[in-house]
């Protein structure tokens, strides 16, 4: 288990405020979103696959 389980989850972050940015740092954000979603889809990736490991290993 991620010891970052345990910890309380903290309230939903403030969004940004898109009006006052730039459509360069708007682009930069999407990169950012984009990368941090990646990075998601990647850990959900890894705890599925242990997931199936482990019901593989537990199913009769």
């Amino acid at each position: 288990m991620d010891p970052d389980d345990l910890e309380p989850r903290s309230a939903k972050p403030v969004p940004k405020n898109l009006e006052v940015m730039s459509i360069e740092a708007l682009a930069d954000y999407v990169a950012e979103l984009e990368a941090e979603m990646a990075r998601v889809r990647a850990a959900i990736a890894a705890k599925r696959e242990a997931r199936s490991g482990a019901d593989a290993v537990f199913k009769r």
